[in-house]
Order: C-alpha cells, then structure tokens, then sequence
C-alpha cells in the first residue's frame, strides 16, 4: 500500500472557490480505481494549513490518479494560487493494525 502524508501552507484563507475544487477533487479520487482513502483537512491549530492523507492500493493507482483530468485541472487551480509551502511525504506501508 502506498500512504501519502503531509502539509500544504496555504499563505492565505481557502476562499470558496480553491475550497470548492478541493472538494470536487477529493470526491472524484475517492471514486478511482485503487484509491482506499483520501482526505484534506485544516490544521485546527493553523487554519491556512492543509494536512492530505492518501492511501493507495499500489504505485499504479497512485500513478493513474497524477495522469487523471481532475487532477490535471486541480494542479491548474493550485498553480493559479500557489501555497507558500508544501511537506509531503510518500511511504510503502502494510495495511496496519486497529487500534483500541
């Protein structure tokens, strides 16, 4: 499995348009063959900050979603408007186990 985990500084306040292909985004690659979770969320502590969680059956799922059109038009919005930072990071996990 393949775990994508990290942080987008934003600079700014998500205006409704930039939180709005978030949106659209995240659904259509929850629908992708091969995707298992995926999530954007604000920092709670910092709201102009991003924290992604990806998991991914394998490198050709996570390949196929960078190859997608909404993707593609995702990365157009964010090069529009481009975060003042980005840490994210890519790990080759098993699937874990439950806590509690």
């Amino acid at each position: 499995m393949i775990q994508i985990n990290g942080t987008i500084k934003l600079g700014r306040t998500i205006d409704a348009a930039t939180r709005k292909a978030i949106v659209e985004m995240v659904r259509a690659s929850r629908a992708e063959d091969g995707c298992l979770d995926y999530a954007f969320a604000t920092d709670l502590a910092d709201p102009d900050t991003l924290v992604l969680f990806e998991r991914w059956r394998d490198r050709e799922a996570l390949e196929a979603h960078g190859k997608s059109a909404h993707m593609a038009e995702f990365q157009q919005i964010m090069a529009a408007n481009p975060p003042a930072s980005r840490d994210l990071r890519m790990y080759e996990t098993d699937e874990g186990q439950p806590l509690g």
